[in-house]
């Protein structure tokens, strides 16, 4: 997201003319907010117009308030913080993105911090610390009632990115041998209720969970009716310990709803909702294109300096893969300078093999992110991506030979380049996919490691072939 400049009229779009919005603040292409919507908020902003500004933003979703935050400026954003104060929701500051998060966390005043914390949910609470500073954590969870403060630091004792971190600690919970009307007058007596919930989980007498109940089969069903009678197949619960994308996956792969979350000694501790866990697993497929693309875990938030930190170690990398690949290159120097139509041409079957590779790689990660790609499938998909790369090859060979050929008027090079681009594609498809695969074998990140080597590799083979058959042929 680029920030957006303010010198809009408020009543008009760019250009001077009107500009669709309704009453949320969004435009007619779709979610995102409407750059008028944005001006009159800044203009409410400019004029310190404090009534103005909560009658522009009362509208909003939390969501699209954190999306407007993270948009402007840093001047911009610090004005509307302070000026919007004692309006500013809890649930505002659990859409931020975390690099801003802990900018305008430190605006808030003590009181206004502590009222928009309270209406959290401990998920959201230690999603809203786990990555502060010290002194900031601190002024948060001081906030908390005593409580509160317990469950939240109970959660921030398990492992970063587990499920012990993703869970809320509020949950409806009932003696496995109660009925439907004994379970709806305890909710109804309630007023701790979580704001959003699915199931009624059964437990024993030792807290451990055995079963839940949908609300809808509960609300359906006659008050003497024993809740034992009318609970949910495929019921699974979920370890504290667990890594959180395990989770997102389960949830995904066996259509969860929630899940109660159990301690060592099986006993509830927490549940995990269908939104937590499709934040995960949305915050992994973005995590795993970052990493493709060697940019970390960065965003358009970042300072200057973040970013290159993340970005600078995998340029790095790929220079000294450029190194080794012209390194190669100046083995056949004297073929290249007997033929400079060499020089012309090899850059293309580079090319198509790094693209080549990249395709399969990108297969190959996503599949073994998703599970998909496992031991029992792994020879038929490195066979089935060496066939297509043949096939690839085969095709282009053909294409780029009969382009050679009009070009420099040379068979024998047209040649070269044919089976250069049918060996530097096989071996693309093969690299492409064994290369992720065999990093997960080694415990290390395929996304964060893959493409580099796969370049390399694709660099080395494409500019020996080329090369080393044209001095086999030509000289």
């Amino acid at each position: 997201m680029t920030e957006i400049e303010h010198d809009i009229d408020p009543e008009t779009g760019p250009g001077g003319t009107p500009a669709p919005e309704d009453e949320t603040g969004q435009d007619d292409q779709g979610y995102t907010l409407d750059r008028r919507k944005v001006s009159a908020i800044l203009y409410a902003v400019d004029a310190e117009d404090r009534e103005e500004l909560i009658a522009q933003m009362e509208p909003l979703h939390a969501a699209d308030i954190a999306d407007l935050l993270e948009q402007i400026n840093a001047y911009d954003r610090r004005r509307l913080v302070l000026l919007y104060d004692l309006e500013f929701d809890g649930e505002i500051l659990s859409e931020l993105n975390e690099s801003i998060r802990e900018e305008v966390i430190s605006l808030l005043t003590p009181g206004v911090l502590q009222d928009a914390v309270r209406e959290l949910d401990s998920d959201d609470v230690v999603d809203l610390v786990e990555y502060l500073e010290e002194e900031q954590q601190e002024a948060v969870l001081d906030a908390l009632e005593d409580s509160d403060r317990v469950a939240v630091e109970q959660a921030l004792s398990y492992p970063e990115e587990s499920a012990g971190r993703l869970m809320q600690r509020e949950v409806v919970a009932v003696p496995e041998f109660w009925t439907v009307g004994q379970a709806i007058d305890m909710m109804r007596e309630r007023e701790d209720l979580p704001e959003q919930f699915y199931h009624v989980i059964l437990i024993d007498p030792k807290m451990r969970p055995v079963a839940h109940v949908t609300l809808g089969k509960l609300m359906a069903s006659p008050r003497r009716t024993a809740l034992s009678e009318i609970t949910e197949p495929g019921f699974r619960t979920i370890p504290a310990q667990q890594d959180e994308g395990d989770v997102a996956y389960a949830f995904n792969q066996y259509h969860i709803i929630s899940a109660p979350v159990v301690d060592e000694d099986e006993r509830l501790v927490g549940v995990i909702t269908i939104d937590d866990a499709m934040i995960v697993l949305d915050e992994e497929h973005e995590e795993d294109i970052m990493r493709l693309a060697g940019v970390g875990e960065g965003n358009l938030n970042d300072r200057v300096s973040e970013t290159l930190k993340q970005r600078l170690p995998w340029l790095a990398v790929n220079l000294l893969t450029a190194v080794l690949a012209s390194l190669v290159i100046s083995v056949f120097d004297e073929t290249i300078a007997q033929f400079v139509a060499l020089a012309v041409l090899m850059p293309i079957v580079a090319s198509m093999g790094g693209n080549a590779g990249t395709q399969s790689l990108t297969v190959a990660v996503r599949a073994i992110a998703t599970k998909d790609l496992t031991g029992s499938n792994v020879w038929r998909v490195i066979r089935r991506e060496l066939a297509v790369g043949l096939l690839n090859g085969l095709a282009f060979a053909l294409t780029m030979a009969l382009l050679a050929i009009l070009w420099f008027g040379n068979l024998q090079i047209a040649l070269v380049l044919a089976v250069a681009m049918v060996i530097n594609l096989a071996v693309a498809g093969l690299a492409g996919i064994g290369v992720p695969v065999l990093l997960d074998k080694l415990k290390v990140d395929p996304a964060l490691a893959s493409g580099t080597f796969v370049t390399t590799v694709t660099d080395v083979v494409g500019f020996f072939a080329f090369l080393g058959l044209a001095g086999l042929v030509l000289l």
